[in-house]
């Protein structure tokens, strides 16, 4: 499920845009004096005299305040020394600018940083932080600690496969359908300046992985074949056919005659003798170099110190520390748990036949199919009716910001998922929006809109992203930031209280829901599998087709994507289970003292966070519940 400014740009240049960033001299030595003032206070106070609480409180928050210096001064650093980083933030002030990240330099300097800024908040330490302050401190230090332990494995050796590459990144870029702006001739100009960086950070990827090859760390074979007919599509003999063209075809009408002409000589100049050179020799290398070299294993753990590479990423996916085979076992118990309720919908319907023939009617029988875009529509405005109705029983919590419901716009229909949302903007000009995809009506089916309204629109994404948004007091490294386990843990779990906000009453809807569990629950047994269990790419596709309704393109597909990403797709199930199972603990613990709508308010109050520490705040949350219910 794509929701914008998700985790997956961050795949994409991971290891160029993560806590690699540092301040000017001067800045930096004005940081380290304010955590210096804090400690030495901070010590004093231990020596002296017991005094009032209230004396207290002015090292506290003398403590708090250094360290939100400490992180704003952080995240301008990052937009000032990671240009891409601060575009995909909606920040333009670095617009022409595109550093080598793939260099050994820049590597080196993440790491420099990434050590230099954990050692300033850790100098402050957690001591006395309380509520979102300590929640910050908390996050920032495990994210660069995970940055860290990060480096001992060489992802920087296979910077491109399918799924994401800065090939990819760069015509999302350059063609005006990305985050790149053109408005304005200014914008035009910084494009034009930026991809002067493109050959270079190219031939860095081609350096990279010529190391990689040398190393035995190099891509499926099966991958890699994918990404020639990618770039194919990019390269073309003149500028007018390229996508790079777009912004020339698309130049704004009031913009003056001359610049108009200069732009266009000059864009033209730019993709026939810069950009598309460089296009043609990563093709080259990838063809007749590195296609050779490819391996014909699947999963990550057949590379060197693959076993402990996979389970860096599954730590770094789901933020628990759960293991491999840990996880691969939950998906089989699941997968079994949720094929005893399809078989009890299949029951309660009467279906005669097997769980694949009940996945065939379900996917063709016609009563499941929409007449017309607007019948789609009006099936969805009225579940929102629906919904809004039943939402106060179980939230107390809700983003202040509007909600609408729009069709996905015809020129991206035929690529775009079946729901997705666009969180609001900050200055609330404009309202949330779950993009419904009325594109191939017959494969958008009635049984599967409950459920998706959930997640992708209330109470799933709108609900989360939508309050995290309107944190404004929050560090901004934590407010624009996400972890995917929390975000799509959440949607997942959402979908999970249909029946208490009054739907799945019809058993077809309750299967959707079922059936959209059961893919997760899938994703647990074959991405483990792949990575940590030697399973081949037909072993995942032929396990996905005899276990759901997956069609064998569908199952390729995701197949590959495990392949290119590994551990990023446990990430839904395992945030899902625990929502629940914090749920179920609260319910436990607090008994008649429970209140779901302080539980869910407890869960979102303070925006995206890893699991692990989502745990430990609704476990203080909790131990607070039984301390209020016991006082007279």
């Amino acid at each position: 499920m794509p929701v914008r400014f998700s985790r997956l740009l961050s795949l994409a240049i991971a290891t160029a845009l993560s806590l690699s960033l540092a301040p000017p001299a001067d800045a930096a030595k004005k940081k380290n004096a304010k955590p210096q003032t804090a400690q030495t206070r901070a010590k004093s106070a231990s020596k002296a005299k017991p005094k009032p609480r209230a004396a207290v409180a002015p090292v506290k928050q003398d403590k708090a305040a250094s360290l939100n210096l400490l992180y704003d001064q952080y995240w301008e650093a990052s937009l000032r020394l990671n240009p891409l980083q601060a575009t995909f933030q909606g920040e333009n002030r670095y617009n022409d600018q595109l550093p080598n990240f793939l260099s050994p330099a820049f590597r080196q300097q993440s790491h420099d940083f990434t050590v230099e800024w954990l050692g300033k908040v850790e100098a402050i330490g957690p001591e006395g932080l309380s509520g979102q302050d300590l929640l910050s401190y908390e996050i920032f230090v495990r994210d660069a600690r995970s940055a860290l332990a990060a480096e001992q494995f060489p992802s920087w050796m296979q910077p491109i496969n399918q799924f994401y590459n800065i090939a990819s990144i760069a015509v999302m870029l350059g063609s005006g359908t990305g985050a790149q702006p053109f408005n304005t001739v200014g914008d035009y100009d910084n494009w034009s300046r930026r991809s002067l960086g493109i050959p270079e950070l190219f031939n860095q990827a081609i350096a990279n992985m010529r190391e990689g090859m040398a190393a035995g760390v190099v891509q499926p074979a099966a991958l890699m074949q994918k990404v020639l007919p990618q770039l194919d599509a990019i390269i073309k003999p003149t500028a007018e056919e390229s996508l790079f063209w777009g912004p020339i075809r698309n130049m704004p009408a009031d913009f003056p005659e001359a610049d108009k002409a200069r732009l266009a000589a000059e864009y033209k100049r730019m993709i026939e003798y810069r950009l598309m050179p460089a296009y043609r020799a990563l093709r080259g290398f990838i063809a007749t170099e590195y296609l050779p070299a490819c391996r014909d294993s699947d999963g990550r753990g057949a590379l060197p110190n693959g076993a402990a590479w996979y389970a860096h990423d599954v730590r770094q996916s789901t933020t628990t520390d759960m293991t491999p085979e840990q996880i691969h076992q939950i998906g089989l118990d699941e997968v079994a748990r949720i094929h005893e309720q399809i078989q009890a919908v299949m029951k309660q319907v009467k279906f005669r036949g097997s769980m694949q023939k009940f996945f065939k009617f379900m996917q063709t029988d016609k009563r499941f199919a929409f007449k017309s875009e607007d019948e789609m529509l009006d099936y969805y405005r009225g579940l929102e009716a629906k919904v809004d109705a039943a939402v106060p029983r179980l939230f107390s919590l809700m983003p202040k910001a509007r909600f609408e419901i729009r069709p996905v716009e015809s020129y991206r229909a035929q690529s775009a998922a079946g729901g997705s949302y666009m969180r609001p903007s900050g200055d609330g000009s404009r309202p949330g929006i779950f993009y419904v995809n009325t594109y191939d009506l017959p494969s958008r089916k009635t049984w599967d809109a409950e459920d998706l309204y959930l997640h992708e629109a209330i109470p799933g994404h709108h609900f989360q992203l939508g309050l995290q948004q309107e944190l404004t007091g929050l560090p901004k490294f934590r407010r624009f930031g996400g972890e995917t386990a929390f975000i799509e843990g959440w949607g997942l779990y959402t979908e999970s209280l249909g029946k208490e906000l009054g739907l799945y009453q019809d058993p077809y809807n309750a299967f959707g829901y079922l059936q959209n569990e059961l893919w997760r629950a899938i994703r647990l047994v074959v991405d483990t599998g792949l990575h940590s269990k030697g399973w081949t790419r037909e072993q995942v596709i032929d396990y996905m087709l005899e276990n759901s309704a997956s069609s064998r393109t569908d199952a390729e597909a995701e197949a590959e994507r495990y392949m290119a990403i590994p551990g990023q797709a446990l990430a839904y199930k395992v945030g899902e289970m625990k929502i629940r199972q914090l749920r179920e603990q609260a319910e436990r613990e607090l008994g008649p003292a429970f209140d779901v709508r302080q539980f869910h308010a407890e869960v979102l109050k303070d925006g995206s966070v890893p699991l692990d520490i989502l745990q430990q705040k609704v476990e203080r949350w909790i131990q607070d519940g039984k301390g209020k219910a016991a006082t007279p």
